[in-house]
């Protein structure tokens, strides 16, 4: 909690230093609209995981067995994890030094810039550097997902779609199906088999795209004009 206070310091210097504006700018003070965005985008972002994990049993033939050693408490333990860690990331890729680049370089550009350095970041913190291949893939996918959080910032000018975005597919994926640094957490996999190259690359592209796509779908089809920076979303 001390490091998400410290972060929230460090980008109310920076906006006030560079821009003489305060934390307002990030579109953090509650609302209806900004509460539904992060419902919505949470939702969107949790139906496409759930819908990506259970599509392993029918296609690899894996069954999903509940851990009898997991609790409420251990439930409640591990969601504030994943929530901190993705306000962790937002507060860095998604809040002051975006809404600076946009300023400074406008909307395009800032978004590709904020896309790149999130992909780059998670060569690290996921420890794909040295691997070339995993590299390239975990770029590929952590990139096209920074583009899309930085573009549900952009045009909402608030963290609440993003954050909604990130914590709903983290959530899925970490606390609900074990997949991540957590181990095992609500439902462990058994069983199944590899995928082959095909149903491989068609369940990567899913995992890229499907959240991406409806999120500028739902931008295009819902933003609110008086809630966007100069320009059209590209």
């Amino acid at each position: 909690m001390l490091g998400l206070l410290i972060e929230l310091v460090i980008n109310w210097m920076l906006l006030w230093v560079v821009c003489k504006k305060n934390l307002a700018v990030l579109g953090i003070m509650p609302s209806m609209k900004r509460f539904t965005n992060l419902f919505i985008g949470f939702l969107i972002a949790a139906v496409c995981c759930t819908i990506y994990y259970l599509s392993f049993t029918v296609f690899a033939g894996n069954s999903w067995v509940f851990n009898k050693g997991f609790s409420i408490h251990s439930m409640a333990g591990s969601a504030w994890w994943t929530l901190r860690s993705v306000l962790f990331e937002e507060l860095i890729f998604r809040a002051a030094l975006l809404y600076i680049a946009i300023q400074k370089l406008g909307t395009k550009t800032a978004c590709i810039i904020s896309a790149v350095a999130f992909g780059v970041y998670h060569w690290f913190s996921q420890g794909a550097f040295g691997n070339p291949v995993q590299m390239i893939f975990l770029f590929g996918m952590t990139a096209i997902w920074g583009f899309m959080f930085a573009i549900a910032f952009s045009t909402t000018k608030s963290l609440y779609l993003p954050i909604g975005l990130h914590f709903g597919w983290n959530l899925i994926s970490t606390v609900v199906f074990s997949q991540g640094p957590l181990g095992n957490q609500l439902l462990i996999s058994s069983g199944g088999q590899k995928l082959g190259e095909a149903l491989s690359v068609v369940f990567f592209l899913f995992q890229v795209f499907s959240v991406p796509l409806i999120i500028y779908w739902y931008l295009n089809r819902f933003s609110i004009k008086k809630e966007r920076y100069a320009g059209k979303i590209f």
